[in-house]
């Protein structure tokens, strides 16, 4: 739609409501509206202390065909990620992006060759960083931006994610507010929730692994309060 289509559109809207451009009266009515938002209902079921949080987290994820395994310090990933990549019999390669906090990972000591930038469909495996995680159903939620493509989360084969356990909330209504105070209100063009890798009973009823997208989830939890846990 044209700039001056959308204008005259809005301009008849105005003129059948009775309104103005720029009432400050309605605009301070529609700011109030937004402000006192009424909350909906939140289960109780994640409203837990951190740690229990974690657990509940874990367990909804290993549910949901995901595999975990917890570390204490960035500086461990690396070894992790070689630890699943060797166990699965997978060629040591990664794609990943540029998210600063992965920054801290050094893989120059392992065998795996790591590549950055968004993927092409041709990469087996691939790391990214999630901005948060919800414990009432083990779901990850990861953000788009230039330094985390979104084609990471979909494309390859074997998808491996890092959490950090203190971002992990009870519910999604916690995360949508996490969300909005990290961006200043403004949320990223894309945000993808995740709960196990992608799957399918569509046809005859039998479950289909990676259907629409990895066939394997790997989420790794950092946690740098608590001792490393496999």
């Amino acid at each position: 739609m044209s700039g001056s289509t959308k204008d005259a559109v809005l301009s008849r809207i105005r003129r059948a409501n009775g309104a103005r451009p720029n009432d400050e009266e309605r605009q301070r009515a529609v700011e109030a509206r937004l402000s006192g938002r009424p909350l909906g209902v939140v289960p109780a079921r994640g409203q837990l202390p951190s740690a229990e949080r974690v657990a509940l987290f874990v367990a909804m994820a290993e549910a949901a065909n995901a595999t975990v395994a917890r570390i204490g310090s960035m500086a461990e990933l690396p070894g992790e990620v070689a630890r699943y990549l060797r166990e699965r019999n997978l060629p040591a390669t990664l794609k990943m992006g540029a998210d600063r906090r992965l920054s801290e990972a050094d893989f120059s000591a392992t065998a795996i060759e790591v590549t950055k930038g968004a993927s092409e469909g041709d990469d087996l495996n691939s790391l990214s960083h999630a901005e948060a995680g919800i414990a009432e159903t083990g779901t990850l939620v990861l953000t788009s931006g230039p330094d985390n493509p979104t084609s990471l989360n979909f494309l390859p084969e074997n998808h491996i994610v890092v959490i950090e356990a203190d971002t992990i909330e009870g519910a999604m209504e916690a995360v949508f507010e996490r969300l909005r105070e990290r961006h200043g209100g403004t949320l990223p063009r894309t945000v993808n929730t995740i709960t196990g890798p992608s799957r399918s009973a569509d046809i005859e009823q039998t479950l289909l692994l990676g259907a629409h997208g990895p066939k394997a989830l790997h989420i790794v939890v950092l946690d740098r309060t608590a001792a490393p846990m496999q």
